[in-house]
């Protein structure tokens, strides 16, 4: 059974290193060995990584840039480096044996890695992030008083717009980390109940479904960002006067 929590692997001191942590290690040297991979390549007559990679950057700014507009330079870095860190870590979970490869205790074998979005410290920690840069992010396009403005104001129902707003955003924040860990979890136990029962052939299905989770969560946590900060990124008082007409 997957434990809830992240196991702890090695304390250092009073710190835990845990093998969600260790998960987080093992993604950032995956997308830094594709980044180097990619950039030894380059070549104005691209080769097959070059071009696939390409055609994926060019693909997903076009989508920001219909969402976002002017902003899309702006909002494209968090976009995909999002969408390429949960992706990867959520797939680091499928690799054949990973979750065999372990520390064997009195109650079981503890994986050395687990899918640092099957945490949910991971996945509130992603979502903290996101929430910090698209307010960061507003304040620096549209100015620290046209920001204020979305949530505090004179009139009463205004004002009471901006408190609805300021609950959205923790919400925005619980929903994004839920999300995620709610579905990345109850994979790796629906993958680790099956494989527990029959190990060959028969969790192939259940893997490949987990393919395409692990793809369609990692891409609504970055659209949901995305849109977010093409949201706040927008002028209130441009936002108002479009709603009156």
């Amino acid at each position: 059974m997957v434990s809830f929590a992240a196991e702890p692997i090695v304390y250092i001191g009073n710190f835990a290193i845990t093998n969600s942590f260790l998960d987080t290690f093992l993604v950032d040297a995956i997308i830094v060995g594709l980044i180097f991979s990619v950039r030894k390549k380059l070549s104005l007559i691209p080769g097959k990584l070059q071009t696939v990679t390409e055609s994926i950057i060019s693909e997903f700014y076009n989508i920001t840039e219909s969402v976002a507009g002017t902003n899309a330079a702006k909002i494209f870095p968090f976009f995909m480096t999002f969408f390429i860190f949960i992706l990867i870590a959520n797939w680091t979970g499928l690799i054949p044996g990973i979750s065999a490869i372990g520390i064997r205790e009195e109650h079981g074998l503890i994986p050395l890695l687990r899918p640092a979005t099957s945490d949910f410290n991971a996945t509130l920690g992603l979502a903290l992030v996101s929430v910090v840069a698209t307010h960061i992010l507003s304040i620096r396009t549209i100015g620290i008083f046209d920001y204020l403005s979305r949530y505090f104001s004179l009139n009463p129902i205004n004002l009471f717009i901006g408190f609805l707003e300021i609950i959205s955003e923790i919400t925005k924040m619980i929903s994004l980390s839920f999300r995620l860990f709610g579905n990345i979890f109850a994979g790796e136990i629906v993958l680790g109940t099956v494989s527990s029962m029959v190990a060959i052939l028969f969790p192939l299905p259940f893997l490949m479904l987990e393919v395409v989770v692990g793809l369609v969560q990692a891409l609504v946590f970055a659209m949901l960002t995305m849109a977010f900060m093409a949201i706040l990124m927008t002028s209130h008082k441009t936002h108002a006067k479009e709603v009156s007409h």
